[in-house]
């Protein structure tokens, strides 16, 4: 039973997924505000990078799925284990907080007035606050095989610093920072920055882990934790 649960969720979460992102797509032939997709186009935004991330993760969860028992599963679940501990969960609960942090004290720094006449509401919600609770699911249904703690925390920093150069590659070709707040920062307070971010995603990565451990058991996560 709870198989054929676990199946329907991760098709319901696939498919939510290439809907918000096709909705996006949509929007190309509309006139977009001011500087939104300069450059980079939506690539150049962790959030749009998540959905893509979270549509992979869920996408390799459904071909799992429907593969169970099969000499092929193994593989295939590893790297599905992998992309969630290290990716899909640390950086989607990350989007979510750092954005509504961020709104909260002054949404101008990272989501304008002028995107709202050009995101919907709920569009706004399914990028920035629904990630959450489908990931919190997904640990509630799956158990996730982690890797060791060092090694997951260096391929997060792996990943941490290749967005980072593209970012940053970015302001050195048009001179714009992806996001207003980098604007207001000197260069030691964007590494600053970063740091902290880094800081705060290995932590939800740590959360991810503890939370798999609290629902499946710690003897089932990993043998080591060095």
């Amino acid at each position: 039973m709870i198989a054929k649960v676990r199946m329907v969720y991760h098709i319901t979460a696939f498919s939510w997924y290439a809907f918000i992102i096709k909705s996006m797509a949509a929007k190309d032939g509309e006139k977009l505000p001011p500087g939104i997709f300069e450059y980079g186009g939506p690539w150049k935004y962790l959030t749009f990078l998540n959905l893509l991330l979270q549509m992979v993760f869920f996408g390799m969860a459904v071909v799992n799925d429907l593969q169970t028992g099969k000499n092929t599963v193994k593989g295939l679940n590893k790297w599905k284990d992998l992309i969630f501990s290290v990716l899909a969960f640390p950086v989607g609960m990350f989007v979510v907080l750092l954005f509504w942090v961020i709104f909260a004290y002054d949404r101008q720094l990272v989501y304008p007035e002028s995107l709202d006449a050009f995101f919907p509401l709920w569009m706004n919600h399914a990028m920035h606050t629904v990630v959450m609770p489908v990931l919190l699911g997904e640990i509630l249904l799956q158990h996730h095989v982690y890797p060791k703690t060092k090694n997951g925390l260096a391929a997060l920093g792996v990943v941490g610093l290749a967005y980072l150069g593209w970012v940053i590659f970015i302001y050195l070709a048009v001179g714009l920072w992806v996001y207003p707040l980098l604007g207001l920062l000197s260069t030691s307070g964007v590494l600053g920055l970063f740091l902290l971010n880094m800081t705060v995603v290995a932590m939800m990565y740590l959360l991810g882990r503890t939370l798999n451990n609290c629902v499946w058991g710690k003897g089932k996560t990993v043998t080591k934790t060095k």
